[in-house]
């Protein structure tokens, strides 16, 4: 794009506007500028329909950050011409929300409408959320909650049934793209004045950078415009623009979460190139390289078990080593073991069967232990039956007694483990079936 050098100032904007970032200059003031969320956007979509016709209604933005919340939630005041009010839970108190409903209220009482944006609505706590309750109740606001953590697990049940919850995407690249260009263009609101020239794949690098971030991206190429030269945005100002951008990643939050299932989940799949990657990931964003290791500890015990108990072994040596080590170091011991508990045959046959004996242990209570398996220390002890009858199996030919019985009488029966045909399982199937076969004939012959 070839225009006339770039040095005009942004003194150029109107002045209400001179100081704002490009992000927030460039915020759509129609539904049609918004870029993605055609899921919840598109021509017949019902949220598009409700609000073109002015039937708007109190709901929860559930999205990551940049992805558009904020200006969804302008819109919706726009299209319902209503005063749109805004609080932030991270700034604001119960002061705060009063006085925004005291405002909402006297507005009500003249028959004006009020939208009232309450963004990081999670931040707020049970009392601060319910305060909101009554006046959704009477119409006096319509309630628009903007939050990056799942509403399930972080706002009130009674607020939550007052409210639809939609849910919106990360914005793709190509969208992206389209928001870029649109500032490039703008003359009145973004950079068209300043007549910048970039090279062919340089807004493709900025929307790539952003990471589903429309806001980051507008960030990025004002900066970018900024160092420009001669209204030249090159690939040397980019690299130095976009140079240790980080992803997004939240250590506490719903990514955290999606990241640390996707990796475990990765491992039990025996994909290890998904692996590496998860792993690389939360790694990337900043993840504690401790807790993964003591995550993967956990998916040796769990997935992979007695299939491959030298996984066991090297999920410890790889904890220890990266507490030796540390990072950068450290790390390759850790994507070392990722890869090891990917290809490693799988087993969760211990654990089900744990899981199996603590439901009969619940079941059937506090069961006698059998008298010849009692210890005996004591001569009363010895008269009154214990150890009576026990087999010593180091003694017994073949080294198991076949016909000692180790659970309560009325357990007798019981079978929890049942180890799967893979790795070293598989031998040890082939035994323990010999071993429980050998068993039920010894003790058949004995009842005979």
């Amino acid at each position: 794009m070839s225009r006339k050098p770039a040095n005009v100032s942004p003194s150029l904007l109107p002045e209400s506007t001179a100081l704002q970032p490009l992000a927030e200059r460039m915020r759509p003031q129609r539904l049609q500028q918004m870029v993605g969320q055609r899921r919840l956007l598109a021509p017949d979509a019902p949220l598009r329909m409700a609000l073109e016709a002015g039937k708007v209604y109190s709901m929860v933005l559930w999205g990551p950050p940049g992805c558009g919340k904020t200006t969804l939630a302008r819109l919706v005041a726009h299209y319902a011409d209503a005063e749109f009010v805004a609080i932030s839970a991270v700034l604001s108190g119960v002061a705060e929300v009063r006085a925004a409903l005291a405002l909402a209220e006297a507005r009500y009482a003249q028959g004006l409408r009020s939208v009232l944006f309450v963004d990081e609505v999670h931040r707020f706590n049970k009392a601060q959320q319910d305060a909101f309750l009554p006046a959704i109740e009477r119409g006096i606001i319509v309630f628009i909650g903007a939050t990056t953590e799942n509403p399930s697990f972080e706002l009130n049940s009674a607020l939550l049934s007052r409210c639809r919850v939609h849910v919106l995407e990360a914005i793709s690249a190509d969208d992206i793209v389209v928001a870029l260009q649109q500032a490039l263009d703008d003359d009145q609101r973004g950079l068209g004045a300043l007549q910048l020239k970039l090279q062919d794949d340089a807004l493709h690098s900025i929307a790539q950078a952003a990471d589903g971030d429309v806001r980051r991206a507008l960030t990025f190429l004002e900066i970018a415009s900024e160092l420009a030269r001669d209204g030249v945005i090159d690939r040397d100002t980019l690299t130095r623009v976009l140079a240790e951008r980080t992803r997004r990643f939240d250590k506490g939050g719903e990514q955290f979460y999606d990241q640390i299932s996707a990796l475990h989940k990765s491992v039990r799949s025996s994909d290890p190139d998904a692996a590496l990657y998860w792993l690389t990931r939360m790694l990337d964003g900043g993840c504690d390289p401790l807790y993964l290791a003591r995550r993967m500890l956990r998916m040796t015990v769990e997935d992979i078990g007695l299939a491959d108990p030298r996984a066991w072994r090297m999920a410890l040596d790889a904890w220890d080593t990266y507490e030796r080590l540390g990072s950068p170091e450290g790390e390759l011991g850790l994507a070392e073991l990722v890869v090891y508990l990917a290809v490693a045959p799988k087993s969760n046959a211990v654990y089900r069967a744990l899981g199996e004996a603590r439901r009969v242990v619940a079941a059937t209570g506090t069961l006698e232990v059998p008298m010849h398996l009692r210890n005996a220390p004591t001569r009363l002890m010895k008269e009154l039956g214990y150890s009576k009858g026990y087999q010593y199996d180091h003694d017994v030919q073949g080294g198991v007694a076949l016909d000692q019985r180790c659970l309560p009488d009325a357990l007798d029966d019981l079978q929890l483990y049942a180890p799967v045909e893979r790795g070293l399982e598989l031998r040890i199937k082939e035994k323990l079936d010999a071993l429980r076969a050998a068993r039920a004939q010894a003790r058949g012959k004995g009842k005979a």
